[in-house]
């Protein structure tokens, strides 16, 4: 008897902890955190020193609401398909551990509450550009790209973009060349991030009919586009120098990892077009550690003397 009191008096608390845990899984965190790497960072430069504290945490708080929203909205679009993909059978909507009323309701009230909060406490600007960043991997790449087009994370992507715009309007209220640089950085490398990723899982992505570009191409010509890109992504960081000001730090940063990270690339083609056996997720991987080594010389440079 008194065993079954305590199973009673535990399981309560194991629920709400299961229901939480769901919810924030539907914000897809992994997304979220390399989200708020680039938005620290272009707050810096933007004020060209450390911004005020409480706007900076204001920010990351409301941007990470809005990517929030986004990955939940996402994820109910995409429940048929995620049921489908090994890679996504975890997720709570293909488990049952959230219903799909739970999730849309969820995904509104937090882009609701994501667009309130940064025009609380930091501007209309910022925003009016979290709404649009939502509205874009919401409408224009969930609804509209994902299953239509090869290209489809090229264009879905500028949503992955926005965190650059929202963060220097938060501190400036205004736009400058410069963060339009930073937008570009991110716009052109999103593909040689992402498409590495649908190589490894293209199968899964045949299977639930989404039209990804390694599913529609050989790993030749994937491999080629991930090079072209990577250069592209390269060549657009060295244009922030002269556009933004910037010092030593970065110039250094962003030609040892621009070199490492189109030599990964070009690794991955090598392999592909002799047949070999390719690791994609290495340049997956590598992507990101370059995106955060770029970012992070983004937001010490300001803060130097040279």
């Amino acid at each position: 008897m008194q065993a079954s009191v305590h199973s009673h008096e535990v399981r309560p608390a194991t629920t709400v902890r299961r229901k939480l845990a769901a919810y924030l899984a539907l914000t897809k965190p992994r997304v979220i955190e390399l989200l708020l790497v680039v938005t620290a960072p272009t707050m810096i430069l933007a004020q060209n020193g450390l911004p005020n504290l409480w706007l900076l945490l204001a920010t990351l708080i409301g941007g990470a609401m809005s990517a929030g929203s986004a990955g939940a909205f996402n994820c109910y679009i995409d429940r048929d398909i995620d049921r489908v993909m090994k890679r996504t059978q975890g997720r709570p909507l293909v488990t049952g551990e959230l219903t799909d009323r739970e999730a849309l309701v969820f995904a509104y009230g937090l882009g609701a509450a994501s667009i309130a909060w940064l025009w609380i406490f930091t501007n209309w600007l910022a925003a009016a550009l979290s709404l649009a960043a939502i509205l874009l991997y919401v409408v224009f790449y969930s609804l509209v790209l994902k299953r239509r087009t090869s290209q489809n994370i090229v264009w879905g992507g500028i949503a992955g973009c926005m965190p650059v715009l929202i963060g220097w309007a938060a501190v400036t209220g205004s736009l400058t060349w410069a963060p339009f640089i930073l937008f570009l950085i991110i716009f052109l490398w999103t593909p040689p991030h992402y498409w590495p990723l649908s190589m490894k899982y293209k199968d899964d992505y045949a299977a639930a009919g989404v039209p990804m570009l390694a599913v529609v191409r050989g790993r030749a010509q994937v491999g080629l586009q991930v090079i072209l890109y990577a250069w592209a992504t390269v060549a657009c960081s060295l244009l922030l120098i002269p556009v933004a000001g910037m010092g030593l730090v970065y110039t250094a940063v962003a030609l040892v990892t621009g070199v490492w990270f189109v030599y990964e690339t070009h690794r991955l083609y090598n392999l592909a077009i002799r047949h070999e056996h390719v690791s994609p997720m290495r340049v997956f991987h590598g992507s990101i550690a370059y995106l955060s080594l770029l970012f992070l010389a983004i937001g010490i440079d300001p803060l130097l003397p040279f």
